[in-house]
């Protein structure tokens, strides 16, 4: 700890323009800044600022110094605040803007794990499919895939780090019907399709071997993605062939209900973020659920 008093002694006269004005922001004697410089100058075996009678500056080992320690003591602050929490006892509301593809298998576990950690604080969900400015809906926060996110947001990992999309199909459906052997033989079939609130469907996308492709079939059945489960059903009544998450058709797949499809063909993605505005005033049941996050070992496993 004397060591990180040292180093944010070191930041505050960097700041501020010599030991002076460190001891003006810091309230303790410019003798002591200065001797804390001189101490990690020391340790380090290298000078970190110039001194004259009149200033004081940065050497190219003190700007490395400075760059790369600033983050880390900003990372530590945020864990102490986020273990005072427990003492504390955290309290308030935490507002999640997120997609109906995390509330099956992904977001209800770490849910359940934060709440248990924290429980004075309330997580307030709301699904939304829509590419959504979560400020305006009021959300603290968001959960998207990478591709819908806005290029100014701060966005932390969260959940598996690759995901798969899959097909599958009843084995009565192909029985009837006949298996699939490239994707453009779905054009043929009976397809059961989700789409977006704006009214887009979503992609049938599939690859092998460095070949890309994205088909738009047709069928019987279209539904709000918030409805995927109704597509799974229609297909394990033999409807139709359905494409979505392969966790949410794994288990279906497990028992025999559905029969993989062009499993070859399956693309991998990578896996949702959360979002967030500012890392300035965040809520503290914000900051806790971020921290929170990046603590937490993610699934390595494409599911």
């Amino acid at each position: 700890m004397d060591q990180v008093r040292d180093l944010r002694l070191f930041i505050a006269a960097a700041h501020h323009g010599g030991f002076r004005g460190a001891a003006r922001v810091t309230s303790v004697p410019a003798s002591t800044v200065s001797e804390a410089v001189r101490r990690l100058e020391d340790q380090l075996g290298t000078r970190l600022m110039n001194r004259t009678t009149r200033s004081v500056a940065l050497t190219v080992a003190g700007e490395e110094l400075m760059n790369r320690i600033v983050p880390v003591l900003a990372g530590l602050d945020s864990a102490l605040e986020t273990v005072a929490g427990f003492g504390k006892g955290l309290r308030g509301t935490l507002r999640l803007n997120v997609p109906g593809a995390v509330t099956r298998t992904i977001l209800p576990p770490i849910a359940a794990d934060f709440l248990r950690a924290y429980p004075e604080v309330s997580l307030d969900i709301t699904v939304d499919d829509g590419l959504v400015d979560i400020l305006s809906r009021g959300a603290d926060a968001g959960i998207r895939y990478g591709e819908t996110l806005a290029q100014d947001a701060i966005c932390v990992p969260i959940g598996p780090r690759s995901q798969r999309a899959a097909t599958a199909a009843s084995p009565d459906y192909l029985a009837r019907h006949g298996t699939p052997g490239h994707p453009r033989d779905l054009l043929a079939h009976a397809c059961l399709r989700t789409r977006f609130p704006g009214g887009a469907f979503t992609e049938w996308a599939f690859e092998k071997g460095g070949e890309s492709l994205t088909i738009n079939p047709s069928g019987p059945l279209s539904i709000s993605t918030q409805a995927a489960e109704f597509a799974i059903a229609t297909a394990i009544s033999g409807r139709g062939i359905v494409a979505t998450f392969e966790d949410w058709l794994r288990p279906a797949m497990d028992d025999g209900r559905l029969t993989p499809v062009l499993e070859d063909w399956w693309p991998s993605f990578e896996g949702p973020f959360l979002y967030y505005s500012s890392r300035r005033h965040m809520p503290p049941p914000l900051r806790a659920f971020v921290d929170f996050i990046k603590a937490r070992p993610r699934d390595t496993r494409i599911s």
